[in-house]
């Protein structure tokens, strides 16, 4: 008889103040021009919905999302490199989603990079439909980059 170890599925819970280290290393390996530990703090601190994906040796993926007059606005998410492609960014989005239609949000909005494609298609399947462009939004190795901007509708 051979063993089988099973691993268990990752958890997602409410970011805490002892989670910026392991945010902000995972922000460093996902991200070219990362947030910083200073925009992390701030957004725990103005009360932002901000969660963690915890698997069994600590936090892997991350999520935050501002909420204000029947509108959120998804900020970050962000699933550590070595996890990326199993489903766990669209877990946290769905996860995030649920938060906000639950304090009443009737729009979710967020941006991704015009090059960032793998997230587009993600946010797609997602049902986020492309609303608008913001030119020069984000940073990038020559000047800036153009954001899409994208919209879903939630339901009470």
């Amino acid at each position: 008889m051979s063993a089988v170890a099973i691993t268990p599925e990752p958890r997602i819970r409410s970011m805490h103040w002892e989670d910026l280290p392991a945010v902000l290393r995972i922000e460093e390996l996902a991200y070219e021009f990362p947030w910083t530990l200073s925009i992390f703090r701030d957004c725990l601190r103005v009360g932002y919905a901000c969660c963690v994906l915890e698997g069994p040796n600590g936090v892997i993926g991350y999520g935050l999302m501002s909420v204000g007059a029947g509108e959120c606005h998804l900020l970050n998410i962000c699933v550590h490199p070595e996890y990326q492609r199993r489903g766990l960014g669209a877990r946290l989005v769905e996860h995030l989603l649920a938060e906000a239609q639950r304090r009443g949000v009737r729009m979710a909005l967020l941006e991704v990079r015009v090059s960032n494609t793998a997230a587009y298609r993600l946010y797609q399947k997602l049902g986020f439909d492309e609303v608008g462009l913001r030119k020069d939004y984000y940073p990038a190795r020559q000047g800036r980059e153009d954001a899409i901007l994208l919209a879903r509708e939630l339901h009470a």
